[in-house]
């Protein structure tokens, strides 16, 4: 039987934190470095790296910063963090990822809102230090969605990125689906669970830990048609979560509802001119949509921000080609049972 961590005078929980890694030497080491700077003590916090099956030296970086090691096959990142939960000593399980990098007080501000009893989960904030500007617009989306969520006294979405659990509650509900095989909408699916049987989640703002986001436009469009394909199979589950959560912004569905019409009905319109009001009303109403996140954007990045209309409407096109392909049965799917 693992021992418990010891109980210490602070009056925060005994923690784990649990890292999934799969092929994960490079970027590991700031990780686990950053973990070692935490403002708590160090004997009231474990870390447990989770070796998803990787062919290079990830578990032995791991071994050389005097982490615990879970090796495993490879399974994904949701049966990966399960698998170190039922290892954890903790009575709170934190996640983050291996190629993010907490601020030295991360720890300690995910665990506070923890000393209200009724509190189940905690979600922490993406940063980042890129200057290019689609990962400073991706990173200003970041902000727009928790500026949303920072209004409300509990939350529906916490992201496996800064994510904390008590343990009991985690285990007790199944954990992470393990059917998801990429990391990728699992935490949305975990966080529906378990907000639907009533537990309360919050948003820690000030946990922070920072993050590469996509640089390229290439990528970051490639990243959002994955992200509305495994949204959509989510939805099917939780289909009322489709009309509202506390994350995504009701207008975001309207952008992706008016590319799509707006896609359906130019090609039409060169042939049959009286679709063309139709299509210049759909681009007008489009454009119009986009002005609310540009004026937040104007706040934190001018240049972001003159920018914003393009970026938004692609990303509404590439949420859209992702949902679309989910909702005919293209893509893996879910893994069978």
């Amino acid at each position: 039987m693992i021992s418990p961590l010891p109980d210490l005078a602070s009056g925060l929980p005994r923690a784990s934190v649990i890292i999934p890694a799969y092929n994960a030497a490079r970027t590991l080491p700031a990780t686990l470095a950053a973990l070692r700077a935490q403002t708590i003590p160090a004997a009231h916090l474990e870390v447990i790296v989770v070796d998803d099956g990787s062919t290079d030296a990830t578990a032995a970086v791991a071994a050389a910063a005097g982490v615990r090691v879970v090796r495993r096959a490879n399974g994904g990142p949701a049966a990966a963090r399960n698998a170190g939960t039922d290892r954890a000593r903790g009575e709170i399980v934190l996640f983050t990822d291996a190629d993010c990098v907490p601020a030295p007080g991360w720890v300690a501000a995910m665990l506070a809102p923890f000393r209200d009893p009724a509190v189940v989960g905690v979600k922490g904030a993406y940063r980042t230090h890129q200057r290019s500007l689609v990962a400073r617009f991706a990173q200003i989306e970041f902000l727009d969605r928790y500026a949303r969520q920072a209004r409300q006294p509990t939350i529906d979405l916490v992201g496996s990125y800064a994510a904390a659990f008590r343990r009991a509650t985690f285990q007790a509900a199944g954990g992470y689906d393990t059917r998801f095989p990429v990391a990728n909408n699992e935490d949305v699916e975990l966080s529906y669970r378990l907000a639907d049987r009533g537990a309360r989640l919050v948003f820690a703002p000030q946990a922070i830990v920072y993050h590469t986001h996509a640089a390229t436009l290439g990528r970051y469009l490639r990243v959002k048609v994955s992200r509305g394909y495994w949204r959509i199979l989510v939805y099917r589950r939780y289909p009322h979560k489709a009309l509202r959560d506390s994350y995504t912004p009701q207008v975001l569905k309207a952008q992706v509802a008016l590319v799509g019409a707006l896609a359906g009905c130019a090609g039409p319109a060169l042939i049959w001119p009286p679709l063309r009001p139709l299509c210049a009303a759909l681009a007008a109403g489009l454009l119009a949509s986009t002005l609310p996140f540009t004026a937040f954007a104007a706040r934190y990045d001018p240049l972001v921000a003159g920018c914003a209309p393009v970026l938004v409407i692609g990303r509404a096109l590439a949420l859209g080609l992702g949902s679309a392909a989910a909702l005919v049965g293209l893509g893996p799917g879910l893994r069978r049972r």
